[in-house]
């Protein structure tokens, strides 16, 4: 059985569900609080999954893996049918590219553990926040939306879903939250459309979670 670990708000653990769901692999929740007790990932129990205190955590059966990307890598290839990476080698590094683009240069600036930072220790203050979040979004949707003109059918890569759309999808949902600007990226915005008909992305989402508050 894969229990995966995560928080309905996790913009990582997100990427997990939407992969689990195209598979269409068995899998249990089991709740991380990001917040509540003081943050549940920081307890003895959960570090000893997840020395990093994040989320999502992911076993399979006794495999216990982290981080989103590799555990959405360890999936594509122990569970094949569905595949979210090109098997070519220069395409799959393309779609790499603009997955990890977004989950190491976006993600993590806009982070919980970086806002509560920025808030607590560097004394920024809400405005100061969305404006931080704001502009590094803006550098690194930029940069997407070029490749997309480039690369994008009815996805991010072509006309078959890839790991760069299950990376972009809950990353818009992030930006959405914060009321960052988005109509200037109209194949960002293009590709959202596309992969929100599909039943793998719409039973993903955050609000669909038990845990969700």
């Amino acid at each position: 059985m894969i229990t995966l670990y995560g928080y309905w708000r996790s913009t990582a653990a997100y990427r997990v569900r939407i992969a689990l769901n195209l598979k269409q692999l068995p899998h249990q929740h089991q709740s991380v609080h990001l917040v509540k007790d003081g943050g549940q990932q920081h307890q003895d129990d959960y570090t000893q999954l997840n020395p990093s205190h994040l989320v999502p955590t992911l076993i399979d059966d006794d495999k216990v893996l982290n981080q989103s990307v590799a555990i959405i890598q360890y999936l594509d290839q122990q569970y094949p049918g569905v595949n979210l990476l090109p098997q070519q080698p220069f395409e799959r590094a393309i779609v790499n590219g603009m997955a990890l683009s977004i989950a190491c240069e976006i993600h993590p600036l806009n982070n919980l553990r970086v806002l509560q930072h920025l808030e607590q220790q560097l004394d920024v203050d809400g405005k100061g926040k969305i404006d931080w979040m704001a502009h590094w979004m803006a550098l690194g949707f930029a940069a997407l939306e070029e490749q997309l003109q480039q690369h994008s059918g009815l996805y991010c890569f072509g006309d078959n879903v890839t790991l760069a759309d299950l990376c972009l999808i809950p990353q818009l949902y992030n930006a959405r939250r914060f009321n960052i600007e988005l109509d200037c990226y109209p194949n960002i915005l293009k590709v959202e459309r596309n992969c929100m008909l599909l039943d793998a992305f719409i039973d993903a989402q955050p609000e669909k979670q038990h845990d969700a508050q």
